[in-house]
């Protein structure tokens, strides 16, 4: 089977051809303006970073707006409680490479940036995180390198914006999961019906 496999970029760019102008013209080494507008509305975003024991991406999500533009290089993403894996912080660590997402309900295009994350606990920033009362236990100085939109072909194909089209009858929910995962040794049943409390109360 190995000869249906590309291994090599020649190969790769052959199979798909030109870079449409415009794909080239949207890339930018800073938070251009417009780009800042778009994401000053954005409250979501997945987090891929890379460490000694592999890749990870992590969901964010903030009230809004998720991240703070300092300037046109660098971003502030508040590290709101969780469930203290720290898959993310872990990696970055090691490797301060990051890459972010964004993404805005019912907004087709998404918005990717590239950079490099440090780990700050500065008394100050995080005081003008607080939230509810509750500070962040750090932030991210993100080092932005790259900043693009992703056009909205993925999210139309997905009809990700579509709720009523998705059928979420069969999917697993989070008890029902564990319970597998360690046998019944944890009570599906019971997290679940505890869960909704929990997350109301431990959100920031």
């Amino acid at each position: 089977m190995t000869e249906h496999l590309i291994t090599d970029l020649p190969s790769l760019e052959a199979l798909f051809g030109d870079v449409a102008p415009q794909s080239i013209a949207k890339e930018s080494d800073s938070l251009h303006p417009v780009y800042a507008r778009w994401i000053a509305a954005a409250r979501f975003a997945l987090l891929a970073t890379s460490g000694p024991h592999g890749l990870d991406v992590s969901p964010r999500g903030d009230a809004g707006p998720l991240v703070r533009i300092v300037d046109a290089y660098t971003l502030l993403l508040p590290e709101r409680r969780g469930n203290n894996r720290i898959d993310s912080l872990r990696n970055l660590i090691a490797d301060p490479r990051v890459g972010l997402l964004f993404m805005i309900p019912g907004v087709g295009e998404t918005l990717r940036v590239r950079g490099r994350a440090h780990i700050s606990v500065d008394p100050a920033l995080l005081a003008s995180f607080e939230h509810e009362g509750k500070r962040p236990l750090c932030l991210l100085r993100i080092s932005v390198d790259k900043v693009f939109f992703q056009c909205a072909r993925s999210i139309l194909r997905s009809r990700l914006w579509h709720s009523q089209e998705h059928d979420t009858s069969g999917v697993p929910t989070p008890g029902a999961m564990l319970a597998a995962l360690t046998h019944g040794e944890i009570d599906g049943g019971a997290y679940d019906s505890a869960l909704p409390q929990r997350q109301r109360e431990s959100l920031y």
